[in-house]
């Protein structure tokens, strides 16, 4: 993907062969960064560490594509979701 003006919100995918079983899944931005952004990610792969919270991620523009954007987004849990 080539830099673009990303926002809170916006939708993009990884790419296939993104670090050990990553590849392909959905993440939400949270911080457009200059190098990329930091998004959580929808769904985690089988190894990922489960925790309280969301997986981050922090994809540079060559490991990602734009998908679109979300109509409501959650940026944090309630302290009774997590």
């Amino acid at each position: 993907m080539k830099k673009m003006d990303l926002q809170v919100g916006d939708v993009l995918q990884l790419n296939p062969d993104y670090q050990d079983g990553w590849g392909g899944k959905l993440i939400v931005v949270t911080e457009p960064k200059p190098w990329g952004c930091q998004g959580y990610v929808l769904e985690y792969p089988p190894h990922a560490v489960t925790f309280k919270g969301r997986a981050y991620i922090r994809p540079t523009w060559d490991k990602m594509e734009y998908v679109g954007r979300m109509t409501w987004i959650e940026l944090e849990l309630d302290d009774e979701e997590s």
